[in-house]
């Protein structure tokens, strides 16, 4: 994709070069213009946009890319390398407002530079809390009831991207059984292995990458099972906790899955839901000094309460049979692999949570 300038009033200009660049003031002033985007840059407008008073700020926990908050009232979401074709998050959107489902931020407008996404402005949640800090702080308290109103939300969001919409309108289909999952999974753990560095921990994943393996296993012989679109990178973070519960954020995919297919088994979002909780507890023994034996029951009593409100609001729906519960074991699994190689390529102080998680399987 080539360079490209928006030059916006007050001086301000939205580059796209090698990385897509909107410094300071930026954001608010492609928001108050939207209906002038200059070619390549375009403007698909899906709700109109609230009144919002001046003043942006960034959003600053780790993301893989750059969130800003608009006069409190909407966060745009500015993606650093734009990728030709169609985006999954905003097809999701569009997909979940067509079905009925409410649980996320209502999204505006997708801002393109030709056929890329570059930004997409969605509502901002008021008072929202970042779902690391949030989680932390039931762990450390102890605290289970929130999983099993997180189960229910995960439930709602299968249920809804199981229903057809014109955006899409064949959600579910059947895999094979020859689909390429172990494949895929095996792929993980070698680069997970790969990627890991730091002397201690990549000693003890060579010593127990047999016991990885066993886990991941049952892949091989998984039967033909229901796939669906799925959230696809489904975890605490992204789920913010506001004043109204819980909404669920960010439909673009697992970064470390480029390209995937969208249509996956419900028991990968579950899987990759599960682990997050278990990823939550080592931040809270890491960083809020937890007891790691307090932690470890807490996952337990979370984990199980996650599971069984999840498996009994989709019999409750009659779609049980969205949820292939053979699968649940190896995709934790591989979603472990999936948390080291995104500490490998991305932020590579995260490995200390799924190491601990790791670690306290085996």
């Amino acid at each position: 994709m080539g360079s490209a300038d928006w030059a916006l009033p007050g001086n301000v200009v939205l580059r796209l070069g090698d990385e897509l660049e909107a410094g300071p003031g930026v954001t608010e002033q492609v928001l108050r213009n939207l209906g002038a985007a200059p070619a390549p840059f375009a403007v698909r407008e899906l709700r109109p946009l609230p009144d919002f008073p001046a003043g942006e700020r960034p959003i600053t926990v780790d993301q893989t890319y750059r969130s800003v908050v608009v006069g409190e009232k909407v966060i745009v979401k500015w993606f650093p390398h734009p990728a030709e074709g169609p985006h999954p998050g905003l097809e999701m959107l569009t997909h979940l407002a067509a079905t009925g489902f409410t649980r996320t931020a209502e999204p505006y407008a997708a801002i393109f530079c030709g056929t890329a996404l570059a930004g997409l402005a969605t509502a901002y949640l008021p008072g929202a809390r970042d779902g690391w800090q949030w989680c932390a702080d039931e762990a450390v308290a102890g605290r289970t009831a929130f999983a099993a109103e997180l189960g229910t939300l995960a439930a709602d969001l299968h249920l809804a991207m199981a229903t057809p919409s014109e955006v899409v309108p064949d959600p579910v289909r059947t895999a094979p059984a020859t689909a390429d999952w172990a494949e895929r999974a095996e792929q993980a753990l070698g680069e997970a292995l790969a990627l890991t560095t730091d002397e201690t921990d990549a000693q003890w994943l060579a010593d127990h990458v047999a016991d990885l393996r066993r886990e991941l296993a049952p892949l091989q012989v998984a039967g033909e099972t229901p796939v669906m679109r799925v959230h696809g990178d489904l975890h605490v973070g992204q789920i913010l906790q506001w004043a109204e519960g819980y909404a669920l954020i960010d439909f673009d995919g697992n970064p470390t899955v480029p390209g995937a297919s969208p249509y996956q088994p419900a028991a990968r979002d579950l899987a990759q839901l599960g682990i997050s909780i278990e990823n939550a507890g080592q931040v809270a023994i890491r960083r809020r000094d937890a007891d790691p034996q307090a932690i470890s029951a807490w996952v337990w009593g979370a984990r199980e309460a996650l599971e069984h409100a999840y498996t009994k609001r989709l019999e409750d729906a009659g779609r049980g049979d969205l949820l292939d519960r053979s699968l649940l074991r190896p995709f934790e699994a591989e979603q472990l692999c999936r948390e080291l190689i995104y500490a490998g390529r991305f932020l590579e102080r995260w490995r200390y949570a799924p190491m601990g998680v790791l670690r306290s399987w085996f």
